[in-house]
């Protein structure tokens, strides 16, 4: 098991607004990206962000978008779409995602607007 997976989302959250706001973007567009990922509403993240959740409930509450197959890429040096342990996945795309937020990648393109679904996601 990974230590990650045992971490708060309320220890990282702070981290990851930390990194987009370095590099221009909003607390809000990092929001939205997360709600995206997690189908979580503003207040289930809010209490997430708040709380002692850890990543491992933090997805067990979640409900990946259909589209999260779309995310592709490295990420820590590992291929997304390799992951094979299904609550790493979930991890490694939402670090993907908020990496491609970090560095600029329009909102639109990050959500994945505009492109088919693929089959279920994991």
């Amino acid at each position: 098991m990974s230590r990650i997976f045992g971490v708060a989302f309320s220890a990282v959250y702070p981290l990851y607004i930390a990194k987009v706001e370095r590099k221009g973007r909003t607390k809000d567009e990092l929001d939205a990206v997360i709600r995206w990922v997690t189908g979580f509403d503003d207040e289930q993240l809010a209490r997430h962000a708040s709380g002692t959740t850890t990543f491992r409930e933090f997805f067990d509450d979640a409900t990946l978008n259909p589209r999260a197959d779309l995310v592709t890429g490295v990420i820590c040096g590992i291929r997304v779409e390799e992951i094979e342990d299904p609550l790493m996945y979930r991890i490694r795309v939402l670090d993907k995602v908020v990496d491609e937020l970090a560095k600029g990648r329009p909102l639109a393109k990050v959500l994945r607007e505009g492109t088919t679904a693929p089959a279920p996601a994991r």
